[in-house]
């Protein structure tokens, strides 16, 4: 099943992926510094749905990301320094 270019998780894992590159970083290296391994940033750079909140926090910690919560429509919104 193709997964829909505006999926949330796609999106997450899209703006994952820029700021990765961004700063030079392989998957493999990506994982290393979050203890979580290259499986787990392949799945969620590919928009895997099921990931766990704990390794994805440990992958935003290391991106220097933040997840924020606030009102509104959109389900997931990706600052546009990341698209």
């Amino acid at each position: 099943m193709a997964k829909h270019p505006q999926s949330p998780y796609l999106l997450l894992g899209t703006a994952i992926r820029t700021r990765r590159k961004t700063l030079g970083l392989s998957q493999a290296q990506l994982g290393e510094f979050a203890g979580c391994g290259l499986t787990f940033v392949n799945q969620l750079e590919s928009g895997k749905k099921t990931i766990r909140l704990n390794k994805l926090i440990d992958v935003l910690k290391v991106l220097g990301l933040e997840l924020a919560l606030e009102p509104g429509k959109d389900l997931l919104r990706v600052s546009d320094k990341l698209t």
